[in-house]
């Protein structure tokens, strides 16, 4: 107890806030792995470390001992080929500006727009057709427009209506909008990997929540099944709101004014 006691008191402001740091960082590395199959293959990594390191050090194994010690440098390799979706995950992340440098594409994305965007989507819900519309954000989303066919054509309500009718030939792909345009429609989207999320959610809202997890994009959905409205933004997704919420929330992420209230 007396050690202990004697460490305290030689502790310096900058070894607390060494601490705190490491700390941190621990707790980013943990909260970004968080519901993913990194956790799984981390459990594995320290369990077959520690057994490895009890075993030579309790047991007259030299062989063994002299392989942990030198394996280290090939772990240190092998772990970002491990746990390479996460770390893409995080410097994707760090490399999307922040809300000071998002002003050029948020300006891009007009009050109108969003306008026509939550009409059609009301619209859609109503009658219960599925749709799934990404609204682009500082991140480029060519190559999955690429995937789609490319229409660069002015966002409005009868347009989005066309696309998303069923039978038509780009309804069960996703419109990509990037500033007042529909850059292509039709697109395919990578589906989310987390094994966390709801086994009711369809492939729409994966492709949703895939979609935000790669970029800093938002995504509209419409449940075919239910004509629910879900948005997703981050990773993460909000869901059953009307056309006045979905206003809302559009608004404060793209910091619009509020605009004449919309039928509900």
């Amino acid at each position: 107890m007396g050690e202990w006691i004697e460490v305290l008191r030689n502790l310096s402001w900058a070894n607390l806030m060494d601490i705190f740091l490491v700390a941190a960082l621990f707790y980013a590395i943990l909260r970004l792995i968080r519901g993913t199959q990194a956790v799984q293959l981390l459990r594995g990594v320290l369990l077959i470390a520690m057994s490895a390191m009890i075993a030579s050090a309790l047991l007259p194994f030299t062989a063994l001992r002299w392989l942990i010690r030198n394996s280290i440098p090939a772990l240190l390799v092998a772990l970002p080929v491990i746990f390479q979706p996460e770390i893409r995950r995080a410097l994707e992340r760090l490399g999307r500006a922040g809300a000071f440098f998002n002003m050029s594409s948020q300006e891009a994305l007009g009050g109108k727009v969003l306008h026509e965007i939550v009409k059609a989507v009301g619209s859609l819900a109503e009658h219960r057709y599925g749709a799934l519309i990404v609204l682009e954000g500082n991140t480029g989303l060519q190559p999955y427009a690429e995937t789609g066919v490319i229409l660069d054509a002015d966002v409005s309500q009868e347009l989005l209506l066309t696309i998303f009718y069923p039978g038509t030939a780009l309804h069960d792909g996703a419109v990509i909008v990037r500033g007042n345009k529909v850059l292509a429609a039709g697109c395919i989207l990578p589906l989310s990997s987390n094994p966390s999320l709801y086994r009711s959610l369809g492939t729409r809202h994966r492709a949703a929540i895939g979609i935000t997890e790669q970029s800093d994009a938002l995504a509209v959905v419409v449940s075919e099944e239910s004509g629910i409205i879900s948005v997703a933004y981050n990773g993460r997704m909000i869901r059953h709101l009307d056309e006045k919420r979905l206003m809302r929330v559009l608004q404060t992420i793209y910091r619009r004014p509020l605009l004449p209230a919309i039928r509900a």
